[in-house]
């Protein structure tokens, strides 16, 4: 049996992770945490079961749990991941927001501790895929712009996703895209800048994750989209990411290094 907590257990991803832990054989959820929730009552919340132990301050956790799976907000989740790390609970860290210097303390800090885990940027299998063939094509074209959409209430922009891809295309290019000197954009509308790949975020209503890659070439281009029009497709990455870490002895950086 895993053991699983849970944080962020009462936001959208964290309550589809709630359900796909109580729904999988082999799972259990000892805990969810979450630091804003004043009423502990598992009462309260109709997809809990009344044993889950229910934390909103994270010193107080004392229980025996494999994963910790996180769902948090950026502001948190590096200090999350590193309670998680240093309490021998295996992180599975979908929230985006942690820049390269603190994944990188992680990845030691996990080093040190000898704990598995994984940090991934997005956990939709069809988005691991597009970053996969974007870093593919990214041998063949010299100029890339990324534009990803997500709903009004994301709070990091450019999103975890849109920026691993544009590392993924930096890895095989190994070189800064040239910029165009005389180019004049007082708006800014030219987009967030990342060795010269232009990253465009969008946030609107209506939309979950969408990211499309664009590569251009003299007399060609091609782009690579992918959508998302429900969450609980992130759930078979976290399904797949719980697996896969639970049989590791490192820190895991994208999904896509296991897929």
């Amino acid at each position: 049996m895993i053991k699983i907590i849970v944080s962020g257990f009462s936001g959208s991803m964290g309550q589809k992770a709630v359900h796909m832990i109580n729904s999988t054989d082999g799972y259990q959820l000892v805990g969810v945490y979450n630091p804003v929730e004043k009423n502990l009552d598992p009462n309260s919340y109709d997809y809990l079961d009344s044993s889950v132990k229910i934390y909103n301050d994270m010193s107080q956790i004392d229980i025996d749990a494999d994963i910790w799976v996180d769902f948090s907000i950026p502001s948190a989740v590096f200090d999350n991941t590193k309670f998680a790390i240093e309490h021998g609970y295996r992180p599975v860290i979908g929230t985006s927001g942690l820049s390269e210097d603190k994944v990188e303390e992680l990845k030691k800090l996990a080093d040190d501790n000898k704990i598995s885990g994984i940090i991934a940027s997005n956990f939709g299998i069809s988005a691991v895929l597009m970053m996969k063939f974007a870093q593919v094509a990214a041998k063949y074209f010299d100029q890339t712009e990324i534009v990803e959409t997500h709903h009004q209430d994301k709070l990091d922009a450019p999103s975890g996703t849109a920026m691993n891809t544009a590392r993924l295309i930096h890895e095989v290019q190994q070189k800064d895209q040239v910029e165009n000197s005389n180019e004049s954009d007082p708006l800014g509308t030219r987009g967030g800048d990342y060795h010269g790949i232009k990253i465009h975020a969008i946030r609107l209503p209506g939309f979950i994750a969408d990211e499309e890659v664009i590569f251009g070439s003299t007399g060609e281009n091609l782009v690579i989209k992918q959508s998302t029009t429900d969450r609980e497709s992130f759930m078979k990455g976290v399904k797949l990411a719980i697996d896969e870490v639970m049989k590791r002895d490192e820190l895991v950086i994208g999904l896509e290094k296991i897929i």
